[in-house]
């Protein structure tokens, strides 16, 4: 028997191995159980007999193979005592646990990184409601729990614990595959994984509640997804949105001060970006673009590359990026988009331009409880020196906002409306 230290190093060992990778062991486990809910418990006891069994006889040369072959074992004796003990298998039942304890399963290591990617087009098939492929990936394909979820989109935690019931359901009694589809089914269903890969990046990059500006696990998690994607099917949207991604990555490190607030483009570090990083990221956008078969993705990201190769704030090119927005409003749409072009309207023409295009916006309502949009126009208001509007809108937008360090970049800024009305006139 090891000392209280020994055991407490395996713990921390068990606790890191699970950080690390049980979402590529569930992703296995659901390959080679066909069952979420079975693969979700053999995980379980996979890590309870890792706890159980790893301070006596050591941590294993391959963990994450350990806790594969585990796991899967675990649900053969489950599933072969149920067969026993419970209502009788049907013919076909015993025939999957048959096949699952066949030796001539794949090795455990064996296509492990596709897995996470079958993982997510099962999780994103058009079958299941768009929330639910959202709901599902975050849970299964990067492990956020429950309340997380519902937290990310404001929803009631039953809410969320439904959908994925419903969607994992839908997946056991549709039959859907898991597997990434052919090449014929998989263009088409791009759209759907590249959002929800999207959406996990959003949440990391920006978290939507709490204390943290950021979750650095999802957005590497998103950008190690994109990559597997570009590898299989590396069309120009998928290499766009890598790129994307990459380069809002790349600034990570300068978003958020040494205290936890927030630190806008213009106020960032730029010698502390990721430059080999962002010189990657260029390279992926103009393949892209140069495909002439780009998307919205394509070009978000080659704004993002003219903030990223700008050498200082004041050199950026705010005319290059109102053309590009230019373009984004013709492939997609949306006010969110609209209000993202008045800014770059206004940092090019001035806070006045801007602050006429940002007051359209809201006056149609559309975007009447979207904290960013009371927010610009607080911003343009400040800078033309209209201080009781600045006041007013940023109070708007604190209201609409639960991310703990946003609040607090909000109040400073009513803070020193206060002391300064006129502060940032012109």
């Amino acid at each position: 028997m090891g000392s209280a230290a020994e055991a407490a190093d395996i713990a921390a060992i068990v606790d890191s191995v699970y950080r690390a990778e049980s979402r590529r062991v569930l992703a296995t486990l659901i390959r080679q159980l066909g069952d979420f809910d079975v693969a979700e418990e053999a995980l379980h006891e996979a890590f309870v007999a890792a706890v159980e069994q790893w301070p006596v006889d050591g941590v294993p040369d391959h963990p994450r193979a350990w806790l594969i072959t585990t796991g899967r074992f675990k649900a053969i004796d489950r599933l072969r005592r149920r067969s026993k003990h419970e209502v009788a298998l049907d013919e076909e039942g015993l025939e999957r646990i048959e096949a699952i304890a066949d030796p001539a399963t794949p090795g455990e290591d064996e296509g492990v990184e596709d897995d996470r990617l079958r993982l997510i087009f099962t999780c994103c098939h058009p079958a299941l409601a768009p929330e639910a492929q959202v709901a599902l990936t975050l849970r299964e394909v990067c492990g956020l729990a429950t309340e997380e979820i519902a937290r990310a989109h404001l929803v009631p935690a039953p809410t969320v614990a439904q959908r994925i019931v419903r969607a994992k359901a839908k997946i056991r009694d549709a039959r859907i595959p898991y597997e990434v589809p052919g090449r014929g089914e998989l263009e088409e269903r791009l759209e759907s994984v590249l959002r929800v890969i999207y959406l996990v990046f959003n949440e990391g990059y920006l978290a939507s509640s709490g204390e943290a500006l950021t979750r650095h696990d999802l957005s590497t998690e998103a950008i190690r997804l994109a990559k597997l994607l570009v590898e299989l099917l590396p069309e120009p949207e998928a290499v766009g949105l890598l790129a994307l991604m990459m380069l809002h990555e790349a600034r990570r490190a300068t978003r958020v001060s040494p205290e936890g607030d927030l630190v806008l483009l213009e106020d960032q570090d730029r010698s502390k970006w990721d430059r080999a990083q962002i010189a990657d990221a260029v390279k992926l956008v103009e393949a892209a673009l140069a495909s002439r078969r780009f998307g919205p993705y394509t070009i978000q990201a080659a704004i993002a590359a003219v903030h990223a190769e700008a050498p200082e704030a004041g050199a950026t090119d705010w005319a290059q990026i109102v053309g590009l927005y230019d373009v984004l409003v013709d492939l997609q749409p949306s006010p969110v988009v609209e209000l993202n072009r008045a800014v770059a309207v206004a940092m090019r023409d001035g806070p006045k331009a801007g602050l006429t295009l940002v007051d359209a916006i809201l006056a149609r309502g559309e975007l009447a409880d979207y904290a960013l949009a009371h927010a610009a126009r607080a911003d343009l208001c400040r800078r033309l020196g209209r201080a009781g509007e600045a006041r007013a809108a940023y109070a708007k937008a604190l209201g609409l906002t639960a991310q703990a360090a946003q609040r607090r970049f909000l109040e400073r800024r009513l803070s020193e409306l206060s002391l300064s009305p006129a502060r940032g006139a012109g």
